[in-house]
């Protein structure tokens, strides 16, 4: 991890990787997140950078590579799945991170997004007709194993919102995840 990290920086910094932060745009040159539609929501949730540019030290570096690992547990995966589809960081899954979620999955073009009674029929438990979205960018798993009927089989206490507890229980009946 610490050779990867350390390649990351210019040569000149190298040798001071430890107290070095490597910016976001060359943590999205790894072959794990450069296709990852989440890319961007991934390296903010790692990042420890108290300027907001979601740089990355090789601690925060470390936990990313961590939970991503095979030896995560599904309750680390799922807490970090959590956060990066948390898109306005609420503590809650709520229609416009729902939305924001199917967006990044199906594209960010105007041509690819699905329209309002798409998105309405995907988040509301009716399946859409004539479209279907596959995820296969390394790192997607994360959100492949979510129902099509996301609030309906997710909102256990029926409040209209997701939150971390709702969110674990629907992952861990996914034996994928």
């Amino acid at each position: 991890a610490y050779k990867r990290f350390s390649e990351l920086l210019p040569k000149e910094e190298r040798e001071n990787a430890c107290s070095a932060r490597v910016p976001r745009s060359q943590i999205l040159t790894l072959p794990e997140l450069r296709a990852n539609p989440f890319q961007h929501r991934i390296c903010h949730v790692f990042s420890t950078s108290e300027t907001g540019d979601d740089s990355m030290s090789f601690e925060d570096f470390l936990d990313m590579l961590s939970v991503f690992s095979d030896a995560a547990t599904s309750d680390i995966k799922s807490h970090y799945a959590f956060r990066i589809f948390d898109f306005d960081e609420d503590g809650i899954l709520d229609r416009k991170d729902l939305e924001q979620l199917v967006n990044c999955l199906t594209g960010q073009g105007e041509e690819s997004q699905l329209s309002s009674e798409e998105m309405e029929q995907l988040i509301q438990n009716v399946r859409p007709v004539g479209r279907a979205g596959h995820c296969t960018a390394p790192g997607t798993e994360l959100t492949a194993h979510l129902p099509p009927q996301i609030l309906e089989e997710s909102d256990i206490d029926k409040d209209g919102t997701i939150n971390l507890a709702e969110f674990q229980h629907v992952v861990s009946r996914s034996p994928d995840f």
